[in-house]
């Protein structure tokens, strides 16, 4: 069993919220639960008295509830969670909180700071509401925004959500190509653009890309601009509206008139990467994620009312929708768009102070390069009202957890958390009256019937397989865009174990009952017959002072895999036979002689999807000499041509 790195104080488990909704199970239920293992197993068991109480706890705010909570709860996909019940999503995001001095405040890159407080914010979003309103807007209608984390970014969210309508955003960085894969299959009525935005200590201007998008989006009915590099905008062939001046003459004070919403109703398009085809229209319901962020929020990252939560995030990443709903959960947002890494390692770091972040969201890839950078926020800030660190995007090596407790604070709930773009949510996560173990994901989350199986559906502990989840939760997708007989639907989650949801992570449940996750199943190594998840080798190259980053992928020859890693090296340093050596020396000792690449290159760059994941199948195409679909879905495409370039040195 992992070691114990941390464990909550008693006044820190007294006070926690699922503490309290244990009370509030035996209150309503009569079931005693001690502890998280017996509340997670009532909440599979009593999955529809579990979301029913949730539903109270939360205080979900409800035209209708309705009395019936799960119908079908035996089809997967099928289920009906609160068939009866009309609600608005927005609404429950607009909540007044008395312990909240304010609802969000923003921090750009260029150093632009603002605030809104409870009233603000409502005001602001009831202008945009009548404004879209007035254009015709209706419940179902698209709206979308390629913007970068900006407060009018959520604004504009809201008041789609207000009326009914279906948000779905991209990140101004995107490409013209990806941006139309994805808005051009779902037909928006409105679009927010931005002039542009600041990364890394430069300006990027993105006024030349307006033309092209409205060409190929002719459902677009409106274009709003939003000012963030210049106050007016540049000249455009079609007209567009700025963002100051649709709002004129909408008055402030007008009580917004929310449109209740069935369950299942759309909410939210997110989209697949895109890297193995085109990328699918991924369609959420306004309740189902509203409870499940909820339940996350309030259950398992332990928000309380006032407290300032934050995550690193574009506006094309799912954790942004996550992060939104934070405000149902009474917490105050800080919203940051730049570089995490601008003007130097520990610039996040600062915002914790300045603002006095409580919960902290960044990525595991961020957490390593602040480790490799060689600072420690432990004696440079004050970090007093760090409560819990979350990182998701990638697996949390056991030297960052070392590296967080070491060098970052020792008394922090750090939890890494995984789910994805097709949930909308987590399938584990952590817990605030659970022990942190080293490299482990603390926990399966709450109403989630989490499993992991070998390729016959059979139940394993204590062994690598496939993360599945076995029953019915609220945010399971309504489905896809343009998909109206399910069948793309099925075949990504169903068609491997029928009636189960299969996730496609490569896992295994430990005996505390937490989750280590090996890499993504699609790019398991399997030399010699012996399957390897490519966090486990990724874990120990990071480790290599030279090494700043790298990439794994098997290679199909003589019927056998051959594991090849390139790596990203330090300034000036080299890949000498010396460096290659010791590289293979590590994997050797510390995970298994399987586990050593046949061949070690360098490269200068890693392709990446638009949400910051390593695209290792794009790599393993090249390397089998398949096409790479869809290039353009990538962040940076270009980066594959000294692959192609490499692979003759493979043979």
């Amino acid at each position: 069993m992992n070691p114990v790195l941390w464990r909550p104080s008693a006044g820190r488990r007294d006070n926690a919220n699922i503490t309290r909704f244990m009370t509030s199970v035996r209150d309503r239920y009569g079931v005693n639960v001690n502890g998280y293992p017996e509340l997670y197993r009532w909440s599979i068991e009593h999955s529809a008295d579990f979301w029913d109480l949730l539903w109270d706890f939360a205080g979900i705010r409800s035209s209708v509830k309705g009395s019936v909570v799960l119908e079908h709860p035996k089809r997967m996909p099928g289920a009906r969670w609160f068939p009866e019940a009309r609600l608005n999503y927005a609404e429950n995001l607009l909540i007044p909180c008395s312990r909240r001095r304010f609802s969000l405040v923003f921090r750009g890159e260029n150093g632009e700071t603002r605030r809104f407080d409870d009233n603000e914010l409502y005001r602001e979003v009831a202008r945009l509401a009548q404004a879209l309103q007035k254009d015709g807007v209706r419940p179902g209608d698209r709206v979308t925004g390629v913007l970068p984390n900006l407060p009018e970014t959520l604004i504009a969210m809201l008041a789609a959500a207000s009326l009914g309508a279906v948000w779905s955003g991209c990140s101004p960085d995107f490409g013209v190509p990806s941006i139309i894969d994805r808005f051009g299959q779902i037909g928006p009525k409105i679009l927010f653009v931005s002039d542009g935005y600041f990364f890394n200590g430069k300006t990027f201007d993105r006024t030349d890309r307006i033309e092209p998008l409205l060409d190929a989006l002719p459902s677009v009915q409106k274009t709003v601009w939003v000012p963030y590099l210049n106050r007016e905008p540049g000249r455009i062939e079609r007209p567009a509206v700025l963002w100051q001046d649709y709002l004129a003459g909408f008055p402030a004070d007008r009580p917004i008139e929310f449109v209740p919403r069935a369950f299942d109703d759309p909410l939210f398009i997110l989209y697949s990467s895109g890297t193995t085809g085109p990328p699918k229209g991924i369609v959420h319901g306004v309740g189902g994620t509203l409870i499940q962020h909820l339940k996350e929020h309030l259950l398992h990252v332990d928000v309380q009312p006032g407290d300032r939560l934050f995550y690193y995030t574009t506006c094309g990443w799912m954790m942004w929708n996550w992060l939104a709903s934070g405000l149902a959960s009474g917490a105050e947002l800080v919203l940051y768009d730049g570089s995490p890494l601008y003007p130097e390692a520990g610039a996040l770091f600062d915002l914790i102070d300045e603002f006095g972040i409580g919960v902290f969201g960044v990525s595991a890839k961020y957490l390593d390069a602040v480790k490799k950078s060689g600072i420690h926020p432990k004696q440079t800030h004050d970090l007093s009202s760090l409560k819990t660190i979350l990182s998701t995007g990638s697996p949390l090596a056991p030297e960052s957890f070392d590296f967080v407790y070491g060098s970052i604070k020792d008394d922090v709930c750090l939890s890494s958390i995984s789910g994805g773009t097709d949930i909308i949510s987590c399938f584990v996560l952590g817990c605030p009256i659970l022990p942190v173990r080293r490299g482990e994901i603390q926990c399966r989350g709450l109403g989630m019937d989490v499993d992991v199986y070998d390729e016959n559906g059979r139940c394993l502990r204590g062994e690598k397989g496939e993360l599945v989840c076995k029953s019915p939760f609220p945010s399971m997708p309504v489905g896809f865009w343009n998909d109206p007989d399910q069948k793309l639907y099925r075949a990504a989650y169903f068609d491997n174990y029928p009636g189960v949801w299969r996730h496609g992570d490569y896992v295994e449940l430990t005996e505390s009952g937490g989750m280590i996750i090996y890499g993504r199943s699609d790019a398991v190594l399997n030399p010699g017959g012996i399957r390897i998840g490519t966090a486990e080798i990724y874990r120990q190259v990071e480790q290599i002072d030279e090494v700043l980053e790298s990439l794994v992928v098997g290679r199909e020859i003589d019927g056998d895999c051959r594991i090849i890693l390139f790596v990203i090296l330090r300034p000036g340093a080299e890949l000498t036979e010396s460096l290659a050596m010791k590289i293979r020396q590590r994997i050797r000792q510390n995970a298994s002689p399987h586990h050593v690449p046949a061949k070690i290159l360098q490269v200068t760059d890693i392709p990446r999807t638009r949400n910051g994941k390593i695209a290792e199948l794009a790599v393993r195409c090249i390397l089998h000499g398949h096409p790479v679909k869809n290039r353009h879905a990538l962040a940076n495409p270009e980066a594959l041509e000294q692959y192609e370039r490499l692979k003759d040195r493979l043979d």
